[in-house]
């Protein structure tokens, strides 16, 4: 009988001594970022398992985090802080005083301990989140050694109920035998004691069956919860990505059938709000001195003119040239260039996969191919700021000084209006890279751009015009990838000069932001401020760029300023968007109005009828099949004979995407860049050679430009040297370093 009860399994769980996991809830405060701090969630630990969850009432539904303590490491910090480190992640937890503190310590602990002695399944509540692969695999280890030693018990049982079996037969045979004799006494007390054994040992094994059994259907239902909570996450993702993808197919299907319904519908309304609002010109400005305008009660009435002027019909007097015809009228003079180029190929290309590892880096240094370029340069795109070159030629024949801040405002913001549809990126300049752009017989000036430096990427930049004005700036791109968005932040001034009054002008640009990198289509939008300063009367204009809200009742890519003098005198409000008009209206009058919001008192300032100072050209046809170029834009990459051999025409690599032959781009942009880093490496090597020798230090020098102190803004930038134009008309370009 000793014997038998040694072999024997335990009746609750056969073979093994389960030990005690302890169970514990309470309140803790747990730490989630900088912005949040700690905050209070109610945790559950149970069967080796440290859960979470925002209130008691979620744990029926919702858990926010399981932390298996098995393999976690558990330490206590200073001031009631707790850190569990499990997996490489680290929970920081702090209770409310010492005391409970050293309670969950010593809990944690011993739940710890208890755990890694046996990794036993836990309850089927449903309130753990689904065990992720390291504890999945600790879990079906423990539910195989448990049910591995619930075979091994039933084993035994086997054994001992067919030897005990077989020992009560041969008692009953031998019962049999002796019935009558004086010794049945004996032989029926043994009969009793073998049944009594057989029964006990049929009686373990019953019950180590029923373990087992309860075990497997226990790890069963887990991995059944398991299962249908993966595949329901598994359908819920396949719905939404399908469903993303039928919105994206039924856009941009409906964009390519009709892509001019919606910027007509969105002009009509615009219209339509405008004409309504006679008592009000535009909404009080935030983050200024508020205000409203109201139209001036005056003789100064909208006339027929003007209803043509808003209607996109011939502007005010200031749009009119000395000879009173309308600027318009150089159209007839341009020469004949193309207007078109070949369709861009529909070429598809995961962005994600190649930038999800850029995350905040500079966008110059990520290797890209030239599926998201557009077949312009950076120096390219910095000319198309003077696309609307017409406002500076009104400009320049302006007698007030206010007047001409208009225009000069109006120009600052036209130079965002080709950004509308162009989302790709342009080709990064190589060092000592040109671009010039000769439009004297069309438009009076000639511009030239040269790369002059490489890290960081700057490109300067001057355009002179025989209508009298110069315009010159120093650019340098700060790109960063943010993972949804890309920020572009040029930075460096502009400064514009007229030659007959000497006034000069300086300003900087905003911030565009190009969104939904990751999913959805691309959209560019433009944010910031800037202040345009006239160095010569000390006038200013602050211009506001909105950035797009979806909750906002204004207008998308909403521009507002207004031009003061040097008294701080407000006399001109201008309103308007970056991709279509802007308008100005002259200020007659002034008051104050009631509080605003915050116990604010806004100005309220009456005006004369809004004049048209600048719209947006239509787009020539079929724009959306050649990257969304303008009419300029068409122009610029067209070849020219006598170019500087540095010229962006040159490009080799840009020449064959705008061919539409875009891997032999892509192989003749690689060489490219793989020839400049080697040069920049040579260049380093001298450096250091020129350092330890006690030389000299030689640095790049522009061909065209040189670094000169700004004596406007004190700031160092790089200056047109001169001698360009010369050079080409003599076509000596023995200056010129070979870069393609």
């Amino acid at each position: 009988m000793d014997e038998l009860v040694r072999r024997l399994p335990s009746p609750t769980l056969p073979g093994i001594q389960l030990p005690r996991l302890d169970t514990h809830k309470g309140w803790l405060f747990k730490w989630t970022n900088y912005l949040k701090g700690y905050q209070r969630r109610w945790f559950v630990l149970s069967n080796g398992l440290l859960s979470y969850y925002r209130t008691q009432a979620e744990m029926g539904h919702t858990c926010r985090g399981t932390i298996p303590l098995a393999a976690a490491q558990i330490e206590l910090g200073d001031a009631c802080h707790l850190l569990i480190t499990n997996g490489g992640r680290s929970y920081h937890l702090k209770a409310t005083s010492e005391a409970e503190c050293q309670h969950w310590l010593s809990t944690l602990q011993q739940a710890k301990v208890n755990a890694n002695a046996l990794i036993h399944h836990s309850d089927d509540s449903g309130d753990e989140e689904s065990p992720g692969p390291h504890d999945a695999r600790v879990l079906s280890q423990g539910a195989l050694k448990t049910l591995a030693s619930k075979l091994d018990d039933l084993s035994t049982c086997n054994e001992l109920i067919g030897k005990h079996g077989a020992a009560l037969q041969r008692s009953l045979s031998e019962f049999e035998d002796l019935r009558g004799c004086a010794n049945g006494t004996d032989k029926l007390k043994t009969v009793n004691e073998r049944a009594a054994l057989f029964r006990i040992t049929s009686n373990a094994m019953i019950n180590a069956c029923r373990d087992f059994l309860d075990v497997a259907q226990s790890q069963n239902r887990r991995w059944q919860k398991t299962l249908q909570h993966e595949q329901e996450q598994r359908h819920y993702l396949e719905t939404t990505i399908e469903q993303l993808a039928k919105q994206h197919n039924s856009l941009e299907t409906a964009w390519r059938e009709k892509p001019t319904s919606y910027t007509a519908g969105v002009l009509l309304t615009r219209e339509v709000d405008e004409s309504d609002e006679n008592d009000e010109f535009f909404d009080a400005m935030e983050d200024a001195p508020s205000f409203i305008t109201v139209n001036a009660e005056t003789k100064h009435r909208r006339s027929g003119s003007s209803q043509s002027m808003m209607s996109g019909g011939v502007p005010s007097d200031w749009t009119l040239n000395e000879n009173g015809t309308s600027d318009s009228n150089h159209m007839q003079l341009r020469r004949t260039r193309r207007s078109r180029i070949p369709d861009k190929p529909n070429y598809s290309l995961n962005l994600w996969s190649i930038m999800k590892n850029c995350i905040g880096k500079d966008l110059s240094k990520i290797p890209m191919p030239v599926n998201f370029n557009e077949p312009l340069s950076m120096l390219q795109r910095l000319t198309e700021d003077v696309e609307y070159s017409e406002l500076l030629d009104r400009a320049a024949r302006c007698d007030s000084s206010l007047e001409q801040m208009c225009l000069v405002a109006a120009f600052s913001v036209s130079s965002y209006s080709t950004t509308i549809h162009r989302t790709s990126k342009p080709f990064n300049p190589l060092l000592g890279e040109t671009y010039e752009l000769d439009r004297l017989q069309e438009y009076g000036y000639r511009s030239i751009c040269e790369q002059v430096s490489h890290h960081p990427p700057a490109a300067a930049h001057h355009v002179t015009s025989q209508r009298g004005w110069a315009l010159w700036q120093h650019i340098t791109i700060d790109s960063k990838f943010r993972g949804k968005y890309i920020s572009v932040m040029p930075l460096g001034k502009i400064h514009l000069k007229f030659h007959s009054s000497g006034i000069h002008y300086v300003w900087s640009k905003v911030t565009s932001t190009v969104h939904n990198i990751i999913v959805g289509k691309l959209w560019i939008d433009q944010s910031g401020d800037i202040d345009i300063v006239n160095t010569t009367t000390k006038d200013t204009c602050h211009l506001k760029f909105s950035p797009y809200s979806y909750f906002s009742r204004d207008v998308p890519r909403k521009v507002t300023g207004m031009v003061e003098d040097r008294d701080g005198t407000a006399h001109y409000i201008l309103s308007g968007t970056w991709d279509e008009k802007m308008e100005s209206a002259k200020i007659v009058d002034s008051s104050q109005g009631s509080g605003g919001s915050e116990g604010k008192q806004k100005t309220v300032y009456q005006t004369l009828q809004p004049k048209l100072l600048w719209k947006k050209y239509p787009l020539p046809d079929n724009a959306e099949n050649m990257h969304y170029f303008s009419a300029l834009a068409l122009t610029l990459n067209e070849p020219e004979e006598g170019v500087a051999p540095t010229d962006s025409r040159m490009r080799p690599d840009q020449r064959l995407m705008e061919a539409g032959l875009w891997e032999e781009a892509n192989t003749q942009k690689q060489r490219l860049e793989e020839c400049q880093r080697l040069e920049r490496k040579r260049r380093e090597v001298q450096t250091l050679q020129a350092v330890e020798e006690g030389q000299e230090v030689e640095v790049h020098q522009p061909v065209w430009f040189k670094k000169k102190t700004d004596e406007t803004t004190k700031e160092i930038s790089y200056i047109y040297r001169g001698g360009y134009w010369e050079a080409k008309e003599r076509q000596d370009w023995s200056m010129c370093p070979e870069i393609f």
